[in-house]
This record gives C-alpha cells, structure tokens and sequence, in this order.
C-alpha cells in the first residue's frame, strides 16, 4: 500500500461510509450509493463484490436486492475495507520509484518509508466506520 489510496480504495471506503450511514432497513443499490458518495457508477460493482467476498457488506441481486453492512460499523476498521479492495503492498518495492529497490535491494528512506506505512496501517486498524460515518435517514 502506497501511503495514499488508490482510487479504488478510496471507492471503497466510501461505499462502506454510505452504507455505514444508512439507517433503514432497505438495501442501497449501486445507483444510490453512486449517486450519494459520487463514485463511478461502472467501477461500483466491481468494488462492492470485493466487499462481499471479504464478509463486509451483504449484496443481493434482484428488484428488492442491493447492499448493506454484513456486520455493525463499529466492527469494520478502514484498515479492514482497504485491505479488501486493495492489493497487499510488495514491502520490498521502492516507494520513491515504485518498483524494486537498489543498493543492495534498499533506497536509502526504505526504512523510513517502511515505518510511515505500519503506522498508518496501525492507525487505520483503529478507526471504525462508526468512528467516521455520519447517519442519514433512508
């Protein structure tokens, strides 16, 4: 993980920010949640069956399916959301030049650079969707 999100990481949590907002018992469907946190529409999908498959939102097809939390908010860290739609970081690739590193297999802020992702990684595994989002009626 690069010490930014990705668009689809960004994507991602903020569908789960529009569905951790949601306080009906309905399903928000791609279009609402598209409509509400200003994503894509075509990328939707594809970001919220990486939710589902990582047991965070429950979606179902259908007239009377979309999305919701699989679980409570106060359960879903950031940490969790970014994890199932990003690609696990290759922690020897060079953040600078974004492939692998030189001299000797290290630039010289590697460590550094190393460090600043653990403790957003460890910052993001404490802050809950709950923490962040802000409920709206349906």
């Amino acid at each position: 993980m690069r010490l930014e999100l990705t668009r689809r990481g960004d994507y991602g949590v903020r569908a789960m920010l529009a569905l951790a907002a949601h306080d009906g018992p309905a399903r928000l469907s791609v279009p609402r949640i598209s409509s509400a946190m200003q994503i894509p529409e075509r990328f939707l999908p594809r970001v919220m069956a990486d939710l589902t498959r990582a047991g965070l939102v429950d979606g179902r097809a259908g007239r009377t399916g979309g999305y919701r939390l699989a679980r409570p908010a106060a359960t879903i860290t950031l940490l969790d959301v970014i994890h199932a739609v990003e690609p696990e970081p290759d922690s020897r690739s060079c953040i600078l030049r974004g492939g692998p590193c030189g001299l000797d297999g290290r630039c010289s802020v590697h460590e550094a650079f190393t460090d600043a992702r653990e403790a957003m990684l460890q910052r993001l595994d404490t802050v809950s969707l709950d923490d962040v989002a802000v409920t709206r009626g349906a």
